[in-house]
């Protein structure tokens, strides 16, 4: 895949409860947007990065869910996204990637680094401030 810069392995966070060989698709609400439906689904090579994402989509259940990263192995072609990479950031800082087929669970993944009440309102302000200024536009 060109330009892709990992082999994996690859993770994704999420606050869905999912068992081994379960595929992740595309087609689902964004944590960032709820008003737009993917048109991929997303993962990176940074298990925190996963659980930075799995933090997020919890909070926006206002933490009745439980955040899960998972390990996961992409079914096709996929490439860097687009959302936190050229277009916005240079290169690819995140390891952050999409495809349009489905991920692979391959196991849950539980040592990875929790935000503290702090951080989680960090993210909640600039994810706010971001939307608010029209910065927020997904690359979909």
């Amino acid at each position: 895949m060109p330009g892709v810069l990992d082999e994996g392995p690859f993770f994704h966070g999420t606050i869905a409860d999912l068992r081994v060989g379960e595929l992740l698709t595309a087609g689902r609400r964004s944590n960032y947007r709820p008003e737009i439906v993917m048109n991929h689904i997303y993962f990176t090579a940074l298990v925190d990065g996963a659980g930075l994402a799995a933090e997020i989509a919890a909070e926006l259940t206002a933490g009745e869910a439980l955040p899960r990263v998972y390990a996961v192995e992409p079914t096709g072609e996929f490439e860097n996204d687009p959302n936190v990479t050229d277009k916005k950031f240079p290169g690819n800082p995140t390891r952050s990637y999409r495809s349009g087929a489905p991920l692979r669970i391959v196991g849950e993944i539980t040592d990875w680094t929790r935000l503290t009440p702090d951080q989680l309102q960090a993210w909640r302000e600039r994810l706010s401030t971001l939307l608010s200024d029209g910065g927020g536009e997904i690359l979909n």
